[in-house]
């Protein structure tokens, strides 16, 4: 069965970190492009991180520049996203989707087209108190 599993949400102070995990089963993750999306109440899914599957390019959206790290480890099939000086802006069920790339990207990010990703995680909830 293939399936993409988040996990490392929680409850975190402002100024903390958190680490999300998104494993794979199924597939091997080193074929797809990564990208990590969010979701608060009331708003749109919002792209926040990819990572290139071919020579491991990255992009960040601009409120997470400089705060969130996106890695893969192949050997794990996982790709990860670490999280650090967080927000309560950053407050968000997060979710981690898959794709095969054989569709263009976003010229503007690079990034998969959000509705050309394979799979999708179920998300995992990150809370940031104030």
């Amino acid at each position: 069965e293939v399936q993409l599993v988040e996990s490392g949400g929680g409850l975190v102070q402002a100024g903390g970190s958190l680490r999300l995990s998104c494993a794979a089963s199924g597939f091997t993750l080193d074929d797809y492009a990564i990208g990590w999306f969010r979701q608060a109440p009331g708003k749109e899914r919002e792209g926040v991180s990819c990572i290139d599957n071919s020579d491991g390019s990255t992009y960040y959206v601009d409120s997470v520049k400089g705060r969130f790290t996106i890695s893969r480890d192949n050997a794990k099939n996982t790709v990860y996203l670490q999280m650090n000086s967080l927000k309560p802006e950053d407050t968000a069920v997060y979710y981690c989707a898959a794709d095969s790339q054989d569709t263009p990207p976003d010229i503007a990010t690079m990034c998969p087209l959000r509705d050309e990703y394979d799979y999708w995680g179920q998300g995992t909830q990150v809370t940031v108190s104030s």
